[in-house]
């Protein structure tokens, strides 16, 4: 069920879940205080372990009639299909890749979301980066470019991230700015998320930093806008203005590092550069970028980060697929080649993934998935829904076995509700993005929410990737080597017995139509389920904090 939050009382699903009832009018005369869709769906759910909740509308009666008698069809024909045993053999004696975590991007919801009182936007946090949420430590910070003042607002809602520039009075043209002058730095810009900075700060142990850009500021660009050039294949940085923009990104770095108290590990100056995503029309900002202008730019970010003494080095190419980023690597000097610490990949795309791998693995630089969100295509919004939950799990479970990266980087985290129409199940939270700052905040977690649970609370900083020979499983080891996790996703109607190997105590939690993040005995995963097995050395060591 899509869990909501509001400032509202706070009640116990009888799973045990604390859960933050949503005020609705609509619902004022129901007895349990759940939206009637989320009563409906755990009455459902626990009318199996024979503990059904009534609602007391008539009408909710009404339409929990309906909703069982179609449970009860699925259910006999779940019934009818055979189980179908499938044996993992992890490789443990040939672990591969240290594993750093998992995070999200900071664009745009946090632009959005930073802004809101302090309870709302604590609780988004939390659920990320708090105890009890999803054990993220990564974070990737946006750093601007931003449009002209004046300029219509034409992008998504978060997507018009300010710049740290000021452009003094009575200046014109593009001409005008100067890094070292500071009178044209504006640092009380991007105060919404920053605040992110700060709330991942408090909440992690150890965390990870990233600044990343995906334009220019606007007088640095051909077209005078941060979407893209006229054209999505042209180049919109202006000629030689390389050495200005990586000054302007290190000079941001070392100052959101002192005011923030924070470190940025790594910077990536280009993000989908050899693409044609961005053109001047697009409502988000973005910069096309040959490859031999990301070269030349990764040479001007490295020297400028080098001239303000920093230790952050540059992360690159940040390209949408395998494919494309073997087109860049390909096209670099060896000279630039040396001057990158991390290497970034996104997933939207599978081709020549494991060619992105050995290439980490020859040069010896750390390789991270950088950014993807994949619901599955043409799936209208759904809260509840399990068919892009499964289909994101699927394609988490095969970046993770074919890439092998040290971390795996959600896009954004928090996407908006569908006004009307179908929507889309992108996001792991939704809300309303297009809401008033002061208004009330309802936030629902969706079936991909705990998808995502499903991997990041089990595979921790310090596990190494495991190798598995089913392809629908990912495997990681703990450093003592005494705790083993395995994450399956079944897809199919089967139900699944899963052969492990023998010599370790077991325990798994599955999210599925009927459980979020759940424990459940033994070690047959339901049809189109996603289940996390805990294999441990020692009795009673597994946990099964998962079950919320």
């Amino acid at each position: 069920m899509p869990t909501t939050y509001s400032a509202a009382a706070t009640w116990t699903h009888p799973e045990g879940t604390p859960v933050v009832a949503a005020e609705d009018s609509r619902y004022a005369n129901d007895a349990a205080p759940f939206a009637l869709q989320q009563r409906r769906r755990h009455a459902i759910a626990n009318l199996v372990s024979g503990r059904l909740y009534l609602a007391a509308s008539v009408r909710g009666v009404r339409r929990l009639i309906l909703s069982l008698t179609a449970l009860s069809l699925a259910a006999s024909a779940a019934a009818q299909e055979r189980t179908v045993s499938i044996t993992i053999r992890p490789s443990v004696e040939r672990p591969s890749t240290v594993f750093e975590g998992w995070g999200t991007a900071l664009a745009w919801f946090a632009d959005v979301t930073g802004g809101w009182p302090e309870p709302d936007r604590a609780r988004l946090a939390d659920l990320f980066y708090g105890e009890g949420g999803l054990g993220w430590t990564i974070a990737r910070y946006n750093i601007g470019g931003g449009n002209a003042t004046g300029t219509p607002p034409y992008l998504r809602p978060g997507a018009a991230v300010p710049g740290f520039w000021r452009q003094p009075a009575n200046t014109t043209g593009r001409d005008w700015w100067r890094a070292d002058n500071d009178a044209m730095w504006d640092w009380s810009q991007d105060a919404r998320q920053r605040w992110w900075l700060d709330a991942v700060r408090r909440r992690v142990r150890t965390p990870i930093f990233e600044a990343f850009s995906n334009s220019p500021p606007w007088f640095m660009t051909v077209s005078g806008r941060v979407s893209g050039a006229e054209k999505g294949t042209t180049d919109n940085l202006r000629p030689g203005y390389e050495r200005p923009f990586a000054d302007y990104l290190a000079r941001v770095v070392d100052e959101l590092q002192h005011r923030h108290r924070i470190t940025f590990r790594t910077l990536s100056p280009v993000n989908e550069p050899n693409t044609d995503y961005w053109f001047e029309k697009n409502t988000q900002e973005g910069s096309h970028w040959s490859p031999a202008r990301q070269a030349t730019m990764i040479d001007a970010t490295d020297a400028a980060l080098k001239a303000r003494g920093l230790s952050t080095a540059i992360a690159a190419p940040d390209e949408t697929n395998s494919h494309l980023f073997l087109q860049d690597w390909a096209a670099y000097p060896a000279a630039t080649r040396a001057r990158i610490g991390q290497l970034n990949v996104h997933s939207y795309g599978t081709v020549n993934q494991t060619g992105v791998r050995d290439i980490a693995r020859a040069s010896g630089i750390r390789l991270w998935m950088s950014e993807n969100d994949t619901p599955l295509d043409k799936d209208p919004q759904d809260l509840e829904g399990m068919p892009s939950a499964l289909a994101f799990a699927e394609h988490v479970v095969l970046d993770l076995k074919r890439l092998e990266p040290a971390a795996w980087i959600f896009w954004q985290a928090v996407e908006t509700t569908a006004p009307s129409g179908a929507g889309s199940n992108w996001g792991l939270v939704k809300t309303d993005l297009r809401s008033r700052a002061t208004d009330r905040h309802q936030i629902y977690l969706t079936r991909k929410y705990w998808a995502m649970a499903q991997f990041s609370r089990y595979i921790k900083p310090g596990y190494r990737l495991v190798s598995v020979d089913d392809l629908d499983t990912a495997g990681a080891i703990s450093p003592d080597g005494r705790t083993m996790v395995l994450v399956h996703v079944n897809g199919g109607l089967n139900p699944r017995a899963l052969v492990l190997p023998r010599g370790w105590h077991t325990q798994m939690i599955v999210t599925d139509a009927n459980h979020i993040a759940g424990c459940i005995p033994g070690t047959t995963v339901p049809q189109r389920a996603i289940a996390t097995v805990i294999l441990t050395r020692t009795v009673g060591t597994a946990s099964c904090n998962g079950e919320r």
